[in-house]
């Protein structure tokens, strides 16, 4: 097993120059080559090279032979969390299995009472929840809903990928605001061109996916704010309930018959804006301030400003209250 201390593994005092010697020149073609290059020995060279090809910063070309080719770093240490993630997930779905089947033997009171067990399990940690994300991604077979109240798209952007890639169905409901942010824009964008659909609308109450129609994730189950914390961080619960998952589906399908869907790669407002500006005079009227009503739409205030100020200038508006209300009443006359 490859060592994950920070100490360099035993016999791998030339790993770092094998390395940078196979980045240097593309590919290690032939170990007796590349030996003579470095002044080391063979025996050393191919010691080296099999810490890196466990460290994943190697690995054989698919042609054969002894040539190897580098890997960038920052995906060598992706594919190795990955692993570890599942690994933790595996052992944590196999504690569960043997809590439940020794459970069976236990005594309690209200057995009588025909008590269901609990369907909702809260997941503790980063790597926890991104292992039981993959997992339940692996085991998916038909379809995927999202409703993203903050970075669920940017987080699991590669998992959506892979799940539209084996032919299952992910559609995805974010705010409206994603459009104006470029980054956001781009990596939505390679969604849609996959395959996945992507409606937005003004505000979005929770993040949560459904997997299957049965598997509700759902983000931010404590108290902060949606959208202010990494969706990726402890705030998880699964729940596996039908009437749960039935209420996420209503709810997922009541928001996309009223969404509007993600087309092309322009960025801003420009699609939606008599929807977004409908949304800010709602929560104007109720006399929520600037900075209210910017995080409750995901935006920042300076953008939410820029749209109150050119609603109060086509209303003719003396104040943001006025304006909110007079929007209000002529969306509803409009409608």
């Amino acid at each position: 097993m490859t060592s994950f201390t920070g100490r360099p593994p035993a016999g791998g005092a030339h790993v770092t120059d094998v390395y940078r010697y196979a980045a240097r020149k593309g590919a290690i073609e032939a170990f007796e080559v590349a030996a003579a290059d470095l002044g080391i020995g063979t025996g050393e060279l191919m010691e080296a090279v099999r810490h890196l090809v466990e460290s994943r910063l190697l690995r054989p070309d698919e042609d054969g032979g002894e040539r190897y080719v580098p890997v960038d770093p920052e995906l060598a240490a992706a594919s190795l969390v990955s692993t570890v993630e599942r690994e933790i997930y595996r052992r944590r779905e196999l504690i569960d299995q043997i809590r439940e089947r020794i459970g069976l033997f236990e005594v309690r009171p209200d057995d009588a009472r025909g008590s269901a067990p609990s369907t909702v399990e809260y997941l503790v940690g980063t790597m926890e929840v991104r292992g039981f994300l993959k997992t339940a991604g692996d085991a998916c077979r038909d379809e995927v809903l999202v409703l993203q109240a903050g970075g669920v798209v940017e987080d699991l952007a590669e998992t959506f990928l892979t799940l539209v890639a084996r032919g299952v169905t992910v559609r995805i409901i974010c705010q409206h605001r994603n459009r104006a942010d470029v980054g956001t824009r781009m990596r939505m964008k390679r969604l849609t061109d996959a395959g996945a659909a992507i409606y937005t609308v003004s505000h979005v109450p929770r993040s949560a996916i459904v997997f299957d129609r049965s598997l509700v994730v759902l983000f931010g189950v404590d108290d902060a704010e949606p959208g202010e914390s990494d969706v990726i961080e402890a705030n998880v619960a699964r729940v596996h309930n039908q009437g749960i998952a039935q209420f996420f589906l209503d709810l997922f399908n009541h928001l996309w018959e009223t969404a509007t869907p993600l087309v092309g790669i322009e960025f801003g407002y420009a699609d939606v804006a008599d929807d977004l500006q409908q949304s800010i005079a709602a929560l104007m009227a109720k006399g929520y301030t600037d900075e209210v009503v910017a995080r409750k739409l995901g935006m920042s205030v300076r953008s939410c400003r820029r749209h109150i100020a050119t609603m109060m200038r086509d209303l003719d508006a003396t104040s943001r209250f006025q304006a909110g209300v007079q929007a209000a009443r002529k969306f509803l006359q409009t409608g």
